[in-house]
């Protein structure tokens, strides 16, 4: 594991810890059985869909936000230009993200139906519970930080939430263990395959793995392009590589109008889908 993954996986179990202090399983247990029910994960039959990040800071990029942006509106808007799903930061101490955002997050994207996704650094089954008593109706889990025990503990305590999973791999091994859990868990929870082109050593960009690496996709759940999507020509060329979904966060945040770059994305990527199969 990397020294940013072995740093984030420290502190995600510290907060894990201290939060179970504060607030017992049992109920935590009582208040996510009493939040409502997420909307379901619902991807188009066009062929390719968007998962758009709310990020308010990024350790390589430094703040994305300006002062004073009205995310949560940023987060209506995602879901009103056809995002299948609003992916949100909750990891407070690199990416200024918390708990509170996903709340808020996932009330306000109830009504549009669309679902709220917790992105973080999970290592504890009781963060699902959290996700899930916040409202929300994914989470992502990074393989690199998971032995296969641990991996199983989150996937089955997102099955008993009600929650789908995308699963986060860096190279063909990850991709490869990713394929092997969707097929044991298929018809059980819904699963998504997401492949990180960030470099974990620089935290650099490198697109090129898109390519490098689309023939290590597994055929046993939707792929995700996850970092490095920018354009709507990228949409198009990972499409056509093979990926179902794009998690774009960055792009998102920096953009005037996000809601435009998301239906140019969309248009682009189904209208190739369609011509070209």
């Amino acid at each position: 594991m990397s020294g940013f993954l072995d740093e984030m996986g420290r502190a995600s179990r510290e907060r894990a810890d201290a939060a179970r202090a504060t607030e017992s399983v049992a109920a935590l247990e009582r208040r996510a059985a009493a939040t409502p029910v997420a909307p379901p994960l619902v991807l188009s039959p066009a062929g390719f869909d968007v998962i758009a990040e709310i990020k308010r800071r990024s350790p390589a990029a430094g703040a994305l936000a300006a002062v004073g942006d009205d995310w949560l509106a940023r987060a209506r808007d995602y879901a009103r230009a056809g995002a299948a799903a609003v992916s949100v930061l909750t990891e407070p101490t690199r990416f200024d993200g918390a708990l509170a955002h996903l709340e808020s997050a996932a009330a306000a994207l109830r009504p549009l139906g669309v679902p709220a996704m917790r992105k973080d650094f999970l290592v504890d089954p009781y963060q699902v519970l959290e996700a899930r008593a916040a409202g929300a109706g994914g989470v992502l889990l990074i393989l690199r930080m998971l032995s296969a025990a641990q991996c199983a503990e989150l996937i089955d305590a997102a099955e008993r939430c009600g929650l789908y999973v995308l699963l986060e791999a860096f190279d063909a091994d990850e991709l490869a263990r990713a394929g092997e859990l969707a097929s044991a868990r298929a018809g059980r929870v819904p699963l998504l395959v997401g492949l990180n082109c960030r470099d974990l050593q620089t935290l650099a960009v490198v697109p090129a793995r898109f390519a490098a690496l689309a023939a290590s996709l597994p055929a046993s759940a939707p792929a995700v392009a996850e970092s490095g999507v920018a354009t709507a020509d990228d949409a198009r060329r990972l499409r056509r590589l093979g990926y179902r979904l794009a998690l774009v966060g960055s792009a998102l945040m920096r953009h005037p109008d996000p809601a435009d770059w998301i239906r140019s994305v969309l248009r682009v990527a189904r209208t190739d889908a369609a011509q070209n199969g």
